[in-house]
């Protein structure tokens, strides 16, 4: 019954995105309490991860690439949240089941002014099988390497997972993107610092009015999650770089 189950979640949906994968949320065990699945969706059993790739041409085009990746990124994450939105509905017709569609992008939460996804797609897609983290923190697909955008839905439908694979995904002493980034993000200890990356590679107009007192900082959220929800990207060296995303 639950590998039917599955089969008809996947069916449903396998044709509208590039990647798809299902993860027990036992898998979960060393998520933050507050993003733990259970917290997203009432009895939560199963994580179904899925992405859409956002096109290759978008980081070898002679010119105007940033503004191609600033529409992709954004046409992707809405358009993975209508299918999430779509896949619960699906997945509460097929039985007396819940689902939660947990977001591709915003809304975040942010925790000692970093922001925070309500669930981690990085660790979700990780325990879904459909990648592993690299040595730059990103998750690479075996195919699409890290070009995959995310979104999930969580169910208290209990689906078989599938296999993980946690094997190291970067060619033998790469430091590409250690080497390219502007900002220096990536440490020597191999540790990736977030905000260094967000605040040389992220934009948006309203940002400094926000931050600049105490009223912005007590409302940062909402300013991120509304007027600051089609950020500008003015970086992709890493990406660009990446022997992965070839």
């Amino acid at each position: 019954m639950a590998s039917e189950l599955k089969d008809r979640i996947a069916g449903h949906i396998k044709d509208k995105v590039n990647v798809i994968g299902f993860a027990p949320v036992d898998r979960f065990e060393g998520a933050p309490e507050a993003h733990h699945p259970k917290r997203l969706c009432k009895d939560a059993r199963t994580v179904i991860v899925f992405g859409i790739t956002v096109p290759k041409g978008v980081f070898t085009a002679p010119a105007y690439n940033l503004h191609f990746l600033h529409r992709s990124y954004h046409t992707i994450y809405r358009h993975l949240d209508v299918l999430a939105v779509e896949l619960c509905n699906f997945i509460e017709s097929c039985g007396s089941y819940r689902a939660t569609p947990a977001p591709s992008y915003a809304p975040m939460v942010f925790e000692d002014m970093e922001p925070w996804g309500l669930l981690s797609l990085k660790h979700a897609a990780v325990n879904a099988g459909l990648g592993a983290f690299g040595r730059s923190g990103q998750v690479y697909h075996p195919q699409w390497g890290g070009l995959v955008r995310l979104a999930a839905v969580i169910t208290n439908a209990e689906l078989p997972g599938d296999p993980m694979n946690e094997a190291d995904p970067c060619p033998p002493n790469c430091r590409a993107c250690f080497q390219a980034c502007p900002s220096q993000a990536f440490r020597d200890d191999g540790l990736f610092n977030k905000m260094t990356c967000l605040s040389h590679s992220v934009k948006h107009a309203i940002y400094p009015l926000a931050l600049k007192d105490e009223a912005g900082l007590k409302n940062i959220e909402r300013v991120v999650n509304t007027a600051g929800h089609d950020y500008w990207i003015a970086c992709t060296e890493c990406v660009r770089v990446c022997p992965l995303n070839r």
